[in-house]
C-alpha cells in the first residue's frame, strides 16, 4: 500500500510550494504532475512580480518558499516598478527564461529529501466511510495512494477546455491533457464548483520585429530581485519593448467579434476583469484609442517573444491581421497562437483560512482551484496549505496570516471572507496597511515565522539577524548623534532630523560628518531612510494595526449556529453561518455584516462566555 503523510496534486507554482513546505517540515510527501516536463511551467507570461505580486513573491521567499530564489536564478531582466511613486507601491519585477525556470523547479523538487514525484492523472479523491475525511487519491490507471492530508493544486486543468475562435478542445493547457474526472469526484464530495476563463496572447519570432518602431525598456542599472540573503548575482541580459494597438487594430477586432470564442458564445466561464482579453478591452473601453503592448523575450536561447497585452480567443487568420496592425509588428511571424482556457474552480467560501476545506477534513485547496489568478497568488496559497497540513498532522496549532502583517494574509482573508466572482488578482490597493507591508521589509515581517517552522535555513537566518543588528545600531546612532555645523546648517541637529528632510539622502549625511560603516549595505541605507522619512505615517499606521489586532485576535469558537442569534440581522446570520469566521475581525469584513451585527455578536459571545483572546 502506497502511504504518505501529505499528497499534493499538481506541480505548478501552488503545488511546488505546498510540496516543498511539507517535505521541509518533515512530512513524507508525494507530488503528482500530469507531465514531468511541465513542472513549474510559466503558463502565461515568463515574468515574476509587479505591484503586490512582487511583494508577495518576497514574502514567500522570506517564509522559506522557492519562488523568489527560482526567479532570481533564471531572471534575464530586473526592474523596480513604480519608483516615481511612494515606497508602499515600489515593486520588483523580473523577466525570466521560461525553460530555465521550469528546469530549476524540477531540480529543486528532485533534490528535496522526503519528496517523491510521480507522473499521473488523478481522477478521484478517496474519502472515509462517513465521507467527512480525505484518505487519499486514485489515478486514471486505477492506482490508489493514501494520506491523511491531500492538497489539490490543479490550476486550469479541472475539465479544462482551450478555445481558439470556434474551435475548442479538452486541454489543461495548450498541448497538455485536462483532468476530466476529478471534478465529478469533488462534486460528489459536496463541493461547489463553478467555471472561470482566462487566456494568453500569441507568441512571435523576435527576429521579425521592427525595433525602430518600438520603445526599448532595459533593466535597472542596479538590479534587485526577490530572494533575501542568497548572494545570487542578478543579470540583465535582455530588454523588453513597448508598442501600442491603434484604431486599425480595434476595427479588425470589432468586425470579428462574432468569431471570438468569448463573444461568439462558446465560453460560459467568467474572465478576469483586471487582466482582460483584447476583445474585452476594445468593447468595454471603446473610447480608448490605444492599449499598451509589451514584447517580452521568452528566454536567452530562443527567439520566441510573448506579446503581452493582446490575450485573445480569435481565430488564427484574425490574430495575424490584428498583430500586423501594431507598430513594429507589421511583419511579425506568429509562432504560437493565443487562446482562451475555461476551467472549473471551487468557490472559495468552501475553505478555511488554513486552506483546508470546511466539509472534508484533511483536504486542502490551493491556487487557481480557489478562483485566483497569477503565479504569486498560487504560490502563496501553496506554502500556506503545505505549512498548515503538516501542523495539523503534528497536532499543532495552525498558522494564520492576518492582513495587517502580510499581502499573503490579505489574499487569503479576501478569498475566505469575500469570495470572488471573477479570477482574483492581488493589488496594493487591497491592503489597508500597505506602507507597513512594503516589499523591502518582507524579511522582517515573515522570516521569524519561516525560521520557527524550520523552512528558513540557519545561514540565511544568521544573515538576517546581522542585518537587524547593524540596522538597529545605526538607527540609534542617528537618533543620539549631533551632526557638524556647515554653511547650510546653522545650528546643531541630530542626524535623524537631518535625514527627515526630503532633499537629504542617506549618503548626503557624509557631508555633515557621518562616516558610513563598511557593514552598512545599500539595503540597510534604504530601510533607514524610509523608516526615518515616513516615521509619522508609519506610527499612525502601526496604531491602526494595533486597533485592528484587538478584533483580529478575539477568537470565535467553531460551529456556532448564528441563525439562533436573533439580535443579528437575518442576512448577516446567513453569511456568518456560511463563512464560520474564526475571529471578530474576520466577521466584520464579511459582506452583508455591519457594525450593529458585530456588536450583537459580541454581546452574545460575552453573555455565553464564548469570547476569548487569541
Amino acid at each position: 500500500m502506497d502511504k504518505y503523510d501529505v499528497i499534493v496534486v499538481g506541480a505548478g507554482h501552488a503545488g511546488i510550494e505546498a510540496a516543498l513546505a511539507s517535505a521541509r517540515m518533515g512530512a513524507k510527501t508525494l507530488i503528482f504532475v500530469i507531465k514531468i516536463e511541465t513542472i513549474g511551467r510559466m503558463s502565461c507570461n515568463p515574468s515574476m512580480g509587479g505591484p503586490a505580486k512582487g511583494h508577495l513573491a518576497r514574502e514567500i521567499d522570506a517564509l522559506g518558499g522557492e519562488i523568489g530564489r527560482a526567479a532570481d536564478l533564471t531572471g534575464i531582466q530586473f526592474r523596480m516598478l513604480n519608483k516615481k511613486k511612494g515606497p508602499a507601491v515600489w515593486a520588483p519585477r523580473s523577466q525570466n527564461d521560461r525553460t530555465l525556470y521550469s528546469i530549476q523547479m524540477h531540480e529543486t523538487l528532485e533534490s528535496q529529501t522526503g519528496l517523491e514525484i510521480k507522473e499521473s492523472i488523478i481522477d478521484e479523491i478517496l474519502l472515509s466511510k462517513d465521507r467527512k475525511k480525505v484518505t487519499g487519491v486514485k489515478s486514471n490507471l486505477g492506482e490508489k495512494y493514501f494520506a491523511p492530508k491531500v492538497i489539490l493544486a490543479n490550476g486550469t486543468f479541472l475539465r479544462g477546455k482551450v478555445h481558439v475562435g470556434k474551435v475548442n478542445y479538452s486541454s489543461g493547457r495548450a498541448g497538455e491533457p485536462a483532468a476530466e474526472k476529478l471534478s465529478d469526484s469533488l462534486i460528489k464530495a459536496g463541493l461547489h464548483l463553478e467555471r472561470f476563463k482566462t487566456g494568453t496572447p500569441p507568441r512571435i519570432d523576435l527576429r521579425t520585429v521592427n525595433y525602430s518602431k518600438v520603445d526599448e525598456q532595459p533593466g535597472d542599472e542596479n538590479p534587485q530581485g526577490f530572494s533575501f540573503y542568497r548572494d545570487i548575482k542578478l543579470n540583465n541580459t535582455v530588454s523588453c519593448y513597448l508598442t501600442f494597438t491603434n484604431r486599425k487594430t480595434h476595427e479588425i477586432i470589432k468586425s470579428n467579434l462574432n468569431k471570438s470564442s468569448l463573444y461568439g458564445g462558446y465560453i460560459s466561464g467568467v474572465g478576469p476583469r483586471y487582466c482582460p482579453s483584447i476583445e474585452d478591452k476594445v468593447v468595454k473601453f471603446s473610447k480608448k484609442e490605444r492599449h499598451q503592448v509589451f514584447i517580452e523575450p521568452e528566454g536567452k536561447n530562443t527567439f520566441e517573444g510573448y506579446v503581452n497585452g493582446v490575450s485573445n480567443s480569435l481565430p488564427p487568420d484574425v490574430q495575424k491581421k490584428m498583430i500586423a496592425t501594431i507598430p513594429g509588428l507589421e511583419k511579425a511571424a506568429i509562432i504560437r497562437y493565443g487562446y482562451a482556457i475555461e476551467y472549473d474552480y471551487i468557490v472559495p467560501d468552501e475553505i478555511k483560512a488554513t486552506m483546508e476545506t470546511k466539509k472534508i477534513k484533511g483536504l486542502y485547496l490551493t491556487g487557481q482551484i480557489n478562483g485566483t489568478s497569477g503565479y504569486e497568488e498560487a504560490a502563496a496559497q501553496g506554502i500556506s496549505a503545505g505549512i498548515n497540513a503538516v501542523l495539523s498532522l503534528d497536532k499543532k496549532d495552525p498558522v494564520y496570516f492576518d492582513r495587517s502583517e502580510s499581502y499573503l494574509g490579505v489574499l487569503i482573508d479576501d478569498l475566505v471572507t469575500k469570495g470572488t466572482n471573477e479570477p482574483y488578482r492581488l493589488f496594493t490597493s487591497r491592503a489597508e496597511y500597505r506602507l507597513h507591508l512594503r516589499q523591502d521589509n518582507a524579511d522582517e515581517r515573515m522570516m521569524p515565522t519561516g525560521y520557527k517552522l524550520g523552512l528558513v535555513e540557519d545561514t540565511r537566518w544568521q544573515k538576517f539577524k546581522k542585518m537587524k543588528e547593524v540596522h538597529n545600531r545605526e538607527m540609534e546612532f542617528l537618533k543620539r548623534t549631533t551632526c557638524k555645523i556647515s554653511k547650510d546648517l546653522k545650528e546643531p541637529t541630530k542626524y535623524i532630523n537631518l535625514l527627515k528632510r526630503p532633499e537629504i539622502s542617506f549618503d548626503d549625511l557624509t557631508k555633515y560628518g557621518y562616516k558610513i560603516p563598511d557593514d552598512v549595505t545599500e539595503d540597510i541605507k534604504n530601510r533607514l531612510s524610509l523608516e526615518v522619512k515616513y516615521e509619522g505615517y508609519l506610527k499612525r499606521q502601526l496604531a491602526e494595526i494595533e486597533n485592528f489586532e484587538k478584533l483580529e485576535h478575539t477568537n470565535i469558537p467553531e460551529n456556532i449556529d448564528y441563525m439562533k442569534i436573533e439580535s443579528i440581522a437575518y442576512e448577516a446570520r446567513e453569511k456568518l453561518n456560511k463563512i464560520q469566521p474564526t475571529s471578530l475581525g474576520q466577521a466584520s469584513r464579511i459582506s452583508g455584516v455591519n457594525h450593529t451585527d458585530i456588536s450583537s455578536l459580541m454581546i452574545y459571545l460575552k453573555k455565553n462566555k464564548l469570547l476569548k483572546k487569541g
